[in-house]
């Protein structure tokens, strides 16, 4: 399944920056960057719940925020991308 995760977290704290930068290592193990706060993560149902368990140990309820979105497949048919694109297929072949 293709997730979208957004996260937003309190970093007005030194606590909340290393949460921060905790969240954005959680997700680049699984996905890929699309923008600052957005990863685009292609798991399976067992990966989702264990990522879900991870962050919830990551993030603080009271300040930070975090939305997983289930995107329909295929992510190609229900998405529209104005400007610069830097998402990478990595199901696609590699060039070298």
């Amino acid at each position: 399944m293709d997730i979208l995760v957004c996260y937003d977290v309190n970093t007005e704290e030194r606590e909340g920056r290393r949460r921060l930068r905790n969240v954005a290592n959680a997700c680049k193990s699984l996905g890929q960057r699309v923008q600052k706060s957005i990863f685009e993560c292609r798991i399976n149902e067992m990966q989702y719940q264990a990522f879900l368990a991870k962050l919830e140990k990551i993030i603080d309820p009271k300040t930070d925020s975090l939305r997983l979105y289930r995107l329909r497949a295929p992510r190609e048919d229900n998405l529209d991308v104005l400007g610069n694109d830097t998402y990478v297929d990595f199901d696609d072949p590699l060039i070298m």
